[in-house]
C-alpha cells in the first residue's frame, strides 16, 4: 500500500486545511504522519516520529503528533512535554476513541479532521495565540513507508 495514495489530494488538503485552522487560535503545533505499518508499540513509534520530524524544538513545546499506521491499524496521539504539564491524558484517549470509531466507517478523513480541530480548541485553552507566533512546524502531512 502507498500511503501517499490512501488520501486522495482533496482529503489530504481537508487534513491540511484543519491543521491550519486548529493553529490560528493557538501558539501550538500539529502535524500528522501517516506510514502503513507499525511493527512497535504506537506511542513508542509515534515518539520516535516526533523527534525525527523535531516536533521537540518548537519554542512552547507544545507541538502535538497525530500518528497512524493504516494497515496495522495502530493509533497515537502524541504531545510535547508542556502539552502533557497541561492537558491530561483522557483528553487524547477520548480523541483516539472517537477516530477509531469513525475509521471503523472509513471515514479517515472526517476521523482526522474532528480531532485536530478539537486539539486546536483544547490548545487554545493553555496556548492562546499571541502576535509573535510563527508556523514552526509544517502543517503538511507526512508519509513513512
Amino acid at each position: 500500500m502507498d500511503v501517499t495514495n490512501f488520501f486522495s489530494k482533496d482529503q489530504q488538503k481537508a487534513i491540511t486545511n484543519a491543521i491550519v485552522e486548529a493553529e490560528l487560535n493557538t501558539s501550538g503545533e500539529i502535524r500528522v504522519h501517516i506510514e502503513s505499518y507499525c511493527k512497535d508499540d504506537p506511542m513508542k513509534r509515534a515518539l520516535t516520529l516526533f523527534h525525527s520530524l523535531e516536533m521537540h524544538k518548537t519554542q512552547h513545546h507544545n507541538g502535538v503528533l497525530f500518528y497512524l499506521a493504516l494497515k496495522s491499524h495502530k493509533l497515537a496521539i502524541i504531545g510535547d512535554k508542556a502539552i502533557h504539564h497541561h492537558v491530561k491524558q483522557s483528553f487524547w484517549d477520548e480523541q483516539s476513541v472517537n477516530m477509531q470509531a469513525l475509521f471503523a466507517q472509513n471515514l479517515y478523513t472526517e476521523a482526522l479532521v474532528a480531532s485536530i480541530l478539537a486539539a486546536g480548541v483544547k490548545l487554545k485553552e493553555h496556548f492562546p495565540h499571541e502576535k509573535t507566533d510563527i508556523n514552526e512546524l509544517s502543517d503538511e502531512i507526512s508519509f513513512g513507508l
